[in-house]
């Protein structure tokens, strides 16, 4: 995350004070092209075409988060966090 905001706005997290309302603000415009935004998408991509030219760390980086979640979400459950993910990032980057 403090990569993340440090590539996007220049901001140092460590060293600035921000209101919540701000951080959450800033944390939801993230660009996929950020590290954060990077590992968001790998979470979330269920494109077999896509997974199919996943490189072995992508793909450690999306089964490790997904077995770590899978005991604490239904099918259901997770196919709406992603939902919402996806419609975040279509609704920060249009």
């Amino acid at each position: 995350m403090e990569a993340s905001f440090l590539t996007q706005y220049g901001i140092r997290l460590i060293e600035t004070e921000m209101d919540w309302k701000e951080f959450k603000i800033l944390l939801s415009a993230l660009l996929p092209e950020t590290p954060l935004g990077k590992i968001v998408e790998v979470r979330c991509e269920e494109d077999k075409d896509v997974l199919k030219h996943f490189t072995p760390e992508q793909h450690r980086i999306r089964n490790t988060w997904r077995e770590r979640h899978r005991l604490e979400m239904s099918e259901e459950d997770m196919e709406k966090a992603v939902a919402s993910l996806q419609e975040t990032f279509a609704r920060a980057f249009g």
